[in-house]
């Protein structure tokens, strides 16, 4: 296939996978899993580890597709090659420091390293930290500032249905009180995530 055929693929893909079409999201899958489960086996690594990378680095791929945010200067076999190498790197680094593993020099790679991959899988990893992060504050927030800011900005209750779930005397004391709530949550978060 040449690089314009492949290129006129990808966006067919892409356009379906934002599209929602589950099926382009198998074929993804189908498409560039041996070439990743040949590096990882390559490397030092199993067919289990294969998948776990494979698993993330797809995930990295379709969140970034969702979201309108992915910037594709490649094929997406390039990308997700880049992307899945560099979760597999990083798991050896600690691997190789206890069990003196061998990798691959990167000349053998050359044309999948300079994608911008790179990029996207620390932004990837930052979110979920930052979601960690902020999942920890809420629990050491307590009541009732959690459940109020919880039922406020991820069930979206109404300001008024908050005010009679929690006894306040009106909307404005619930309001109040939920801005309180956010800084303490903040602050919380901020402390964390700085010590992170």
């Amino acid at each position: 296939m040449d690089s314009t055929t492949a290129l006129a693929a990808d966006a067919q893909l892409i356009s379906a996978i934002q599209g929602g079409d589950e099926r382009a999201l198998s074929q993804l899958y189908r498409l560039h899993w041996p070439m990743v489960s040949h590096f990882v086996l390559q490397n030092s690594g199993t067919e289990d580890d294969a998948r776990d990378v494979y698993q993330e680095g797809v995930m990295v791929f379709y969140e970034k597709v969702r979201e309108g945010s992915l910037e594709l200067s490649c094929q997406i076999k390039t990308y997700l090659y880049a992307v899945c190498r560099r979760l597999w790197l990083k798991r050896l680094t600690t691997k190789s420091r206890l069990h003196g593993v061998r990798l691959l020099d990167d000349d053998d790679y050359g044309p999948y390293l300079n994608t911008g991959a790179e990029d996207d899988l620390h932004e990837a990893e930052e979110r979920d930290r930052r979601f960690a992060t902020m999942s920890e504050a809420l629990t050491h927030l307590g009541e009732p500032c959690r459940s109020l800011l919880e039922g406020f900005y991820l069930l979206d209750k109404s300001m008024q249905d908050l005010t009679a779930e929690h006894g306040y005397t009106n909307a404005d004391t619930a309001k109040t009180q939920k801005y309180k709530c956010l800084t303490r949550l903040k602050k919380l978060f901020f402390a964390s995530y700085k010590e992170a």
